[in-house]
């Protein structure tokens, strides 16, 4: 089996994965308005303006709801791959990668998933209560 599926890299979530590399979780924040949105855009879909920057964040959330996939096999994942939709603490939503079983409403952390020198991926864990 190959590795994974690599990400598309543009301008738009470049900052994204530069964060990744650097262990940083960073949303996309409209420098005009304030307004935090995940996944990242050229505009700010509340005011219009190409003026973008990022928070860092605090890398928690509570999982929003979730699947297991089962198949078709993905490239570079053993199967069955816990896929969640996470509310971050900042206040935006994140599809995220999880480990292990997982519950509507579980708490969960962002770890890193160092795949090569060029690409490392988040990866969230259940946190015990």
């Amino acid at each position: 089996m190959s590795g994974p599926v690599r990400p598309v890299v543009n301008r738009d979530n470049a900052y994204f994965f530069e964060g990744t590399a650097n262990r940083e979780l960073r949303i996309q924040k409209c420098n005009q308005c304030g307004v935090l949105r995940h996944p990242p855009g050229p505009a700010c879909p509340d005011c219009g303006a190409f003026d973008r920057g990022y928070v860092v964040s605090a890398g928690e959330g509570t999982v929003f709801s979730y699947l297991v996939h089962h198949a078709p096999q993905v490239p570079g994942k053993e199967l069955p791959l816990v896929i969640a939709l996470l509310d971050l603490d900042e206040g935006v939503r994140m599809v995220a990668e999880m480990t292990g079983p997982v519950e509507i409403g579980d708490r969960a952390v962002v770890g890193w998933n160092v795949i090569d020198d060029d690409l490392t991926l988040p990866i969230w864990t259940k946190v015990d209560r």
